[in-house]
């Protein structure tokens, strides 16, 4: 009886997952099949999602510290003067700093449409151009989140796992396949 009594919760827990990740999907669904925009990148209103700082390197953050009495250099060109340790290496035909980075407050982000969103909220911007992940991220699916399966969670940025400027993972080398318990 007491199996029975577990197995049914974990169906329960499972079914209530997935109605919750097909309520998430149908917005987009329904944007991308009436020919709009993804509405991906766009925050539901009733959303709050928390979120540790994002992962800066040590002393250069806030930007504005050095970038507040420069005038932007709007120019696509290699960096030669300072983060020379920067290398773009995500769609770097076709993107640029700026084409993320708010040339005007460097202490923000900006979106396609030119809002400007705080790095805790630069999920929204990966979101533009990977919506199928930030669904998925967002359901639980991608990424790391730790909290009640129904209730308050916590999670990790994009950028706490992918380096924004080169995104993928380095190779890991695979563990050994767990050992069955004995008896």
């Amino acid at each position: 009886m007491k199996r029975l009594t577990v197995l049914a919760l974990i169906v329960l827990a499972a079914a209530a997952g997935l109605r919750t990740l097909a309520q998430t999907a149908e917005p987009e669904r329904a944007g991308a099949l009436a020919g709009s925009a993804p509405q991906a990148a766009r925050p539901r209103p009733e959303e709050h999602l928390e979120v540790p700082p994002p992962p800066f390197s040590e002393g250069i953050f806030p930007c504005s510290g050095c970038h507040a009495s420069m005038t932007p250099n709007r120019t696509r060109r290699v960096l030669s003067d300072m983060h020379t340790d920067i290398v773009l290496k995500h769609d770097e035909e076709h993107r640029w700093c700026l084409d993320c980075h708010d040339a005007d407050n460097r202490d923000f982000l900006h979106l396609a449409s030119g809002e400007r969103v705080p790095f805790e909220e630069s999920y929204r911007l990966c979101g533009q151009c990977h919506g199928e992940k930030l669904r998925d991220w967002r359901a639980g699916v991608h990424g790391r989140r730790t909290g009640e399966w129904n209730g308050h969670k916590t999670y990790l940025l994009c950028a706490h796992c992918h380096n924004p400027h080169q995104p993928r993972f380095q190779p890991l080398q695979p563990k050994p396949a767990p050992r069955r318990p004995g008896k």
